[in-house]
């Protein structure tokens, strides 16, 4: 027997069809290339979608064809993302940021018909675009309606082109929930990206769990700061979950640098805002320096690595902020969990409530996690067996874009994460590792992650990353590389005193190396496979110079 509810499909378009309806004049901003600011609503992201469905359908546009967009965070991009998966059509964020080979790799993998780019990006566009013969027209996302010069093929200023799109009847009409709405590349440090494709189903219930109280919990009050790129991991879901749940939206644009985001958290009130922890570490400094206190932020929310304590307790003494940390990946489309006190945890202070606000969090309801050992052994909740972090559930990957069904899982129906973790009692989840960054140092496992929060506690350091270097009796042994806080000249003998209290005599550094910056990928995080190509020999080369 079948229950006698509506069969009402789970679309992305229902998202900005309800905002529109419920919150039409609730103020989406986003600044513009010239540093101005444009003043929006959902009412008229609505419109406009709509007419950029009504003009790709008019471009022969149809159902599964992918559209690139290569693009800042904006109303406009907004825009793009409901109005191509409306048709049922696949938008296809793309990360510039990317090395010029991965770009022309995904978006000759993807099959892109048409690609949404940034003025700021005709140069790099126009130096591959014979590298891309898919592509049948580049729409130019400038201020206005005239296009910028560019030999780019059939080259349209946004503006005017999607003013070609008007008419008075909807484009979009149901379709299967299960049809593909996104395709966003992982962009990892080996290998080409792999494609995840999330389906409009995945995407609706996704953003739907994200926005319970304790996850990002938006509601019509707030008022939020997208700085995590749309680009990256399906901009953790914000540009869905905001207008479904009525929250005012601020879009920083490509203008990242700590003075123009201090700027709006100040001039539009921000209540909740989120990002990887390099943002706030250049942020709190503006702040302080402009004698500036956030008096409206409420939450912050901080994932793509761990957050450093000296960032959880400045936003908490100086701006009455709570960071809370947050795990998870494209291929989960993307929330794993975040970290939100329990009627368990909620009585923890000092240094034990910074621990737990330094963990990965609890997974919300539609997300399974479990631990295994190298030998396949399903570790047990106890906060203290590492494991291979594995998740399942509605939003996560089965298979990567062009590979076989079910091919990322396990015979349990389970992804690995490349993570290894604990998982407490309480259900909190501890990162240790990336699986491919552990010390491995005679048979033991020593944490980079623990290790790297270790030593940024230490007043004088800012920006930590620990590699496992190669060592002819141990294998492999840690190397701390440091970069110094503006004015401070930390060393050696200093750092090792601060590491002695807070980790166990066999996991000191074999060396302490200074660095004037760290290398990241392309989202934000240490890149360590550029600091092992860099660094991995130093230990050998220290022995070999003197054997002693």
């Amino acid at each position: 027997m079948l229950g006698l509810m509506q069969d009402w499909p789970l679309l992305c378009q229902r998202v900005i069809e309800h905002a529109a309806r419920e919150h039409g004049g609730r103020r989406v901003v986003s600044r513009q290339g010239d540093g101005t600011l444009r003043i929006t609503d959902y009412a008229r992201i609505h419109q406009r979608a709509m007419q950029v469905s009504r003009k790709l359908k008019a471009e022969g546009i149809a159902g599964c064809d992918r559209i690139g967009t290569v693009a800042y965070s904006t109303a406009s991009h907004m825009e793009c993302w409901y109005g191509i998966a409306g048709i049922g059509a696949v938008y296809h964020p793309i990360n510039p940021r990317l090395f010029s080979e991965q770009i022309v790799f995904i978006v000759n993998d993807a099959k892109d018909r048409i690609l949404f780019i940034e003025p700021a990006f005709i140069a790099l566009l126009e130096s591959l675009a014979d590298q891309l013969p898919t592509v049948e027209r580049y729409v130019v996302m400038a201020d206005g309606h005239d296009c910028p010069p560019t030999s780019l093929r059939n080259a349209i200023a946004y503006e005017a082109w999607v003013a070609e799109g008007g008419g008075e009847h909807s484009p979009w009409t149901d379709f299967d929930e299960n049809t593909a709405a996104s395709l966003a590349y992982t962009s990892g440090t080996t290998g080409n990206p792999k494609g995840v494709l999330l389906s409009h189903r995945s995407i609706v219930l996704m953003s739907l769990t994200a926005s319970s109280p304790d996850m990002y919990g938006f509601s019509a009050r707030d008022r939020v700061l997208q700085i995590v790129p749309m680009c990256h991991a399906n901009g953790w879901t914000w540009p869905f979950s905001a207008p479904m749940m009525g929250a005012g939206l601020v879009f920083p644009g490509g203008q990242l640098d700590a003075a123009s985001i201090a700027e709006l958290l100040v001039s539009e009130r921000i209540t909740i805002t989120g990002g990887v922890p390099t943002v706030f570490q250049a942020i709190l400094p503006q702040l302080e320096k402009s004698g500036i206190a956030l008096t409206h932020l409420q939450r912050v929310y901080v994932g793509g690595s761990p957050c450093p304590r000296p960032t959880i307790e400045a936003f908490a003494e100086r701006h009455g902020a709570e960071v809370r940390s947050s795990y998870g990946m494209t291929e989960m489309g993307p929330l794993g969990s975040v970290c939100t006190l329990s009627p368990e945890t909620e009585a923890l202070d000092g240094d034990a409530l910074i621990a737990l606000r330094q963990t990965q969090g609890r997974a919300p309801f539609g997300v399974e996690y479990r631990t295994v050992g190298d030998d396949g052994t399903i570790q047990p909740r106890d906060g203290q067996s590492p494991g291979h972090l594995q998740a399942r559930g509605p939003c996560v990957i089965s298979a990567y874009y062009g590979q076989p069904a079910g091919s990322a899982l396990d015979e349990d129906g389970y992804m690995d994460s490349g993570d290894i973790a604990v998982i407490a009692p309480t259900g909190f989840v501890r990162l240790t590792d990336r699986a491919k960054d552990l010390v491995k140092s005679g048979g033991e496992w020593i944490s980079s992650i623990d290790l790297e929060n270790a030593a940024m506690t230490h007043p004088g350091v800012l920006e930590a990353a620990v590699i496992g270097a190669t060592h002819p009796k141990w294998d492999e042994r840690p190397l701390l590389i440091v970069v110094a806080k503006p004015g401070c000249t930390p060393d050696r003998a200093s750092i090792e005193a601060h590491l002695q209290s807070r980790i166990a005599k066999w996991w000191m550094p074999d060396d302490i190396l200074f660095v004037d910056t760290l290398p990241h990928t392309a989202t934000g995080k240490l890149n360590k496979l550029t600091l092992r190509k860099t660094y991995g020999g130093h230990l050998l080369a220290q022995l070999e110079a003197d054997p002693r």
